[in-house]
């Protein structure tokens, strides 16, 4: 869009094309004039003394004016029209062009006004005399008429042409030269206008009727158009002082805000419309500010000293109180020709001046004011050392974005806390320690993402919230990321220094709030370092505080001893047949008052209670009773089992595997056990024994949860397992997640660079059963296959298959014979044998 100051380029160059064009037009219609004159000259006395009376006439009408200033040019309202209608009433047509071109000129010299304005009021007034005249020629107008009635009609039709006329050409020129609309400038004033209109007509229509009455009668014409122009004046004057009074008012009022650019802003276009300027400058004292523009806005916002384009009068006004003890700058107005204001626009300068400066004085201490007001609001939100949030900001922003987590995705907070970080004020002193803070904080910064918040939480604990995760095991990498983020030492004074930190992790709970997931993360913290982990995450089953927990422990004798634990099974089935590979047995304790209950909430007291190994003999019978009675139909299907990490540290637990695999004359390889990543399990040393023995035996190990766990890489380094279990928070998010995707991918190959078989959990939909399929994982498990049933029920399920092929719960991917799969190896007891036979083309 065009700037405000190209509009002020273009104006004068649009004005002097319009004026030439009106002047060319006029300058013919007066060539035309003058050869009618030529061939039809004034011949008699009376006719030479009404060309002298019409000259001086139009002379006297164009110097007797009403004057409105509109920027540097003054415009003037003058009774021409009235005596160009009389002259064409009483003489020929060409006679009176002449007369009017001559009058006019006549009276511009005498007021020595602008060559400019002579030319355009000379073109104007012979165009309008032209178009009076030829409406009474077109009305075969005759002087004198013989009836009054025969004089009204005519001279109206006549003097309508004039005043349509002079609006037509006067008013576009007005509004460009006053930057304002044309429509604008036909709707400004109209009823006053229409008053003057209807007084020169009446001055008029009695001049002719006195003439055709008796010609002596013509003195009382200048009285009257004398009183009549006072009056208009006065009206005109009295109406131009109102608006102005009320302009200023509404300008004052616009003023009345708070902030500085809304009020330079506003006082520039208001200032360029009340006083009819050019341009507007404000010029600030403090901090060397300049504003200028016009009534279009803006055109210039910058240092002080920057000059103008606008050259001409310059009005200035200082911008101080009433009293003179406050001066906030200086306002300017610039007009581009020679301008004098009235005395009665000076004190409304004075009066638009003071009222501005107290705009900005009111608007600068506003500022000052919200400035300090948040400099108190980030102070109370951060932490002084750090500048990172404290807890109070913490647990707003916690609270707000947990009452927003529908939409938003997984809310997790992760807890970390300096370890042995008082030894670093004990030997350093505390400026040292506060160095070591502040790099903490940087590093944690730079390795968080844009919507994670950073706090300090006091000492040497900060914490950092995880806002619109796609899946809650994507938690456990993202604090991995900000651990690492405080691997390499730290440079202070010369010296290196080692930082070594805990984390914690817990995802937004159901209830509880900001406060609660807080808690949880301390508890995930404080476990992290009792095993000497660098990270765990929150589980409700190693939370010594959930009361609901500790009210169950003293049902469990009962519960053992009257079989209240049963197994449900969730068949896992290969992803490109749909065959089922083998089934997962879920403990469930079947509570007589609090119906079935999921294994989170009873096995920490099961562990703690000493009836784990009872607890852990009856889950393993249910499981090996259903694979041997799956066999016993037709259906091999081997079998997965959860085990306890405290099982794993008793010595006598391979031997009552064992024990329970003969019983029910299954060979050890049916039997899946599958290991979860806990505190127990960094006791390796203990474990390995243990391990050793079941996998020697043939037992096979699954790791449970792959890709949660921060040390579930280096577990793999320790226990040669078979089979790798995807966590289903990353199934389930993998088509939106990129984060979820690569870790699948990661995982994918991990598996296939090590032997290891891969099973999905969570598949819920074909798109993602296809999307692993084609990613190179073998199996899954999930809602779209089946969900946790009854080893009868699950039969059942065997025995109908699906699409007429017993043994498979879904349909292949893929036509029979279409696909070879090889079959991968694993490492058993030091051989290597076939998971199961190629599917070879028919």
């Amino acid at each position: 869009m065009p700037s405000q100051a190209q509009h002020d380029q273009e104006d004068p160059r649009r004005l002097t094309q319009i004026i030439g064009v009106i002047v060319a037009v006029a300058a013919a219609v007066c060539a035309l004039s003058l050869a009618a004159t030529i061939s039809d000259p004034p011949a008699t006395v009376n006719e030479v003394a009404t060309v002298i009376a019409l000259t001086s006439m139009i002379a006297v009408a164009t110097m007797v004016k009403a004057r409105v200033r509109i920027r540097s040019t003054t415009h003037s309202i003058t009774w021409n029209e009235a005596a160009i209608v009389v002259g064409v009433a009483i003489a020929p047509a060409s006679w009176v062009v002449l007369c009017t071109a001559a009058g006019v000129a006549v009276a511009f010299a005498a007021l020595r006004l602008p060559a400019i304005k002579m030319a355009f009021s000379i073109g104007k007034n012979a165009l309008v005399a032209t178009g009076a005249g030829m409406t009474l020629v077109a009305l075969d107008w005759a002087w004198p008429p013989s009836k009054i009635m025969e004089l009204v009609g005519p001279v109206a039709l006549a003097y309508l042409a004039a005043t349509l006329l002079d609006e037509i050409i006067a008013i576009p020129v007005i509004a460009i030269a006053s930057g304002s609309s044309v429509r604008q400038q036909f709707r400004a004033n109209w009823d006053l206008r229409g008053v003057g209109v209807a007084l020169r007509f009446l001055v008029a229509v009695c001049t002719l009727l006195l003439l055709r009455a008796d010609p002596r009668l013509l003195v009382a014409v200048p009285p009257l158009v004398l009183s009549l122009h006072l009056a208009y004046s006065t009206r005109i004057r009295s109406r131009t002082e109102q608006q102005a009074w009320q302009r200023l008012a509404r300008t004052t009022d616009a003023l009345n805000v708070v902030d500085l650019d809304n009020v330079l802003t506003t006082a520039v276009t208001q200032a360029a419309e009340l006083f009819s300027a050019d341009e507007v400058e404000i010029e600030l004292r403090d901090g060397g500010r300049t504003v200028r523009g016009g009534t279009g806005g803006l055109t210039f916002d910058g240092a002080t000293g920057t000059p103008t384009d606008v050259d001409g009068t310059i009005v200035p006004a200082p911008l101080e109180g009433h009293d003179r003890s406050v001066d906030v700058g200086v306002l300017r107005l610039r007009f581009r020709g020679p301008v004098q204001l009235s005395e009665r626009e000076q004190y409304t300068l004075r009066t638009f001046a003071s009222a501005l400066c107290t705009a900005v004085r009111n608007a600068q201490a506003y500022a000052e004011l919200a400035r300090v007001a948040d400099e108190h609001a980030y102070a109370a939100a951060h932490d002084a050392l750090t500048g990172l949030a404290n807890r109070r900001h913490l647990l707003d922003e916690g609270t707000e974005q947990l009452s927003a987590r529908h939409a938003d995705g997984v809310t997790a907070l992760v807890l970390i806390d300096l370890n042995h970080f008082k030894e670093v004020n004990d030997t350093l002193g505390h400026a040292a320690g506060d160095q070591v803070l502040v790099q903490v904080a940087e590093r944690l910064r730079g390795a968080a993402q844009g919507g994670d918040l950073v706090a300090r939480l006091g000492g040497d604990e900060f914490a950092v919230l995880l806002r619109g995760l796609p899946a809650p095991a994507v938690a456990a990498h993202r604090a991995e990321t900000l651990l690492a983020a405080l691997h390499e030492p730290f440079e202070l004074d010369g010296m290196r220094i080692s930082v070594e930190a805990s984390g914690g992790i817990s995802v937004a709970p159901a209830s509880g709030g900001m406060a609660e997931l807080l808690r949880r993360a301390d508890v995930a913290m404080y476990q992290a370092k009792r095993a000497g982990q660098r990270i765990s995450t929150y589980a409700p089953t190693r939370d010594t505080a959930d009361l609901n927990r500790l009210t169950l422990g003293g049902d469990l004798p009962r519960a053992v001893a009257d079989h209240e634990f049963v197994v449900n099974f969730q068949p896992i089935v290969d992803l490109g047949t749909g065959e089922v590979t083998s089934a997962e047995a879920l403990a469930r304790w079947h509570h007589p008052t609090h119906g079935m209950i999921d294994p989170l909430r009873f096995l920490e007291a099961v562990e703690r209670s000493g009836l784990l190994p009872a607890f852990a003999e009856a889950i393993l019978d249910q499981a090996l009773i259903a694979a041997a009675g799956w066999r016993d139909a037709g259906f091999d299907v081997p079998v997965a089992v959860n085990v306890s990490p405290r099982s794993l540290l008793d010595a006598r637990f391979p031997g009552s595997v064992l024990a329970r695999l003969r019983a029910h004359d299954l060979p050890p390889d049916r039997l899946v056990l599958e290991l979860t990543e806990t505190l127990t399990l960094s006791q390796l040393d203990v474990v390995d024994r243990v391990l050793s023995r079941l996998r020697d035996e043939g037992v096979r190990l699954a790791l449970d949860d792959f890709g949660t766990g921060y040390s579930s890489l280096s577990l793999l380094s320790r226990i040669p397992v078979h089979e790798l279990k995807i966590d289903r928070s990353f199934v389930t998010t993998m088509e939106s997640s990129a984060e979820a995707a690569a870790v699948i991918r990661s995982t994918l190959d991990l598996g296939r660079s090590l032997d290891l078989d891969v099973v999905a959990e969570g598949v819920e939909s074909e798109p993602q059963r296809r999307a692993l399929w084609e990613l190179g994982c073998a199996a899954g498990q999930g809602h779209l296959f089946a969900r946790p049933m009854p080893a009868g029920a699950l039969l059942a399920a065997l025995q109908r298959g699906s699409g007429g092929r017993p043994g498979t719960l879904a349909p292949p991917l893929h036509d029979a014979g279409a696909v070879i799969r090889l079959s991968q190896t694993r490492r058993q007891g030091g051989r290597a044998r076939p998971d199961r036979l190629p599917h070879l083309p028919a």
